[in-house]
């Protein structure tokens, strides 16, 4: 096969395939007496497994390690995996459309929200908390929903919304905590006295997905758009959640352990 065939094939421009014999991820084939590269099956495998990777959200640096554990391993089981990444993004694209016909079904009855286009779960975490009154933090919080549904992977956010749902009836009395603290500052006592409420409202279950360090990417953007009060009142909140959770299983939180000037860890000799 020539560039152009095998590209055809294989569904990307020539113009790729030479960018990855550049970056090394492709290797250079044997040429023709006249010049042109000649390609061949194991050419085409790799081809199409680069583009797979990519296709996964994998960057060109990450795609190059792939690669290189896949060298020695048997051209059937290449097939066989390419085959897997296949059935995955079958599978993606079934759900997506699935998801589409729910709202072409909910856009032809008008009944579409802003935020639209949703998951079936976060549509009925919405519906449940019904008429709120006007809040600056509900309208945060259902931005921050809405990049949370887009986000979070499937299992991840079934979870956390049929969770959301279980606090829904609490949801006026939070955003009143938060929209009271939006003028405030950080060290405010009102920090503290909401914090606390908050964390008795949150389930368990809610606060555990999120991680220990404060400095969390995913964290850090959620609270972002908070006023500085608001964001250290969550962070309180959550924190106070998960200290419960631990408390109930019998354990420690070691960040709090380490943190604490009174823990020393003993010396090993």
């Amino acid at each position: 096969m020539r560039i152009g065939e095998i590209a055809a094939l294989i569904g990307v421009t020539p113009r790729a395939v030479r960018h990855y014999h550049h970056l090394g991820l492709l290797p250079e084939p044997v040429r023709r007496s006249n010049g042109y590269r000649e390609y061949g099956i194991r050419d085409a495998v790799l081809l199409a497994r680069i583009r797979r990777l990519t296709e996964l959200g994998l960057g060109l640096d990450e795609v190059r390690d792939v690669l290189a554990d896949d060298e020695g391993r048997e051209l059937v089981d290449v097939l066989q995996e390419l085959d897997e990444d296949l059935g995955r993004q079958e599978t993606v694209i079934q759900e997506r459309r699935q998801r589409l016909a729910a709202l072409l079904t909910e856009a032809r009855a008008g009944r579409l929200t802003a935020e639209a286009p949703l998951s079936p779960q976060l549509t009925a975490l919405l519906a449940g908390l019904g008429e709120l009154p006007d809040s600056p933090m509900a309208v945060k919080d259902r931005e921050i929903l809405a990049l949370l549904d887009t986000v979070a992977p499937e299992p991840d956010r079934v979870r956390l919304m049929e969770t959301l749902r279980g606090v829904a009836e609490h949801a006026g009395e939070m955003y009143g905590l938060l929209d009271a603290l939006a003028d405030k500052e950080p060290d405010d006592p009102g920090v503290t006295r909401a914090a606390t409420a908050l964390a008795a409202l949150l389930p368990d279950d809610l606060a555990a997905p999120f991680p220990d360090k404060p400095d969390d990417g995913l964290t850090d953007t959620l609270l972002a758009d908070l006023a500085p009060a608001q964001s250290a009142a969550v962070r309180r909140a959550i924190d106070l959640a998960r200290q419960r959770q631990l408390a109930k299983h019998g354990q420690e939180d070691p960040s709090h352990r380490q943190e604490d000037p009174s823990y020393r860890q003993e010396d090993p000799s």
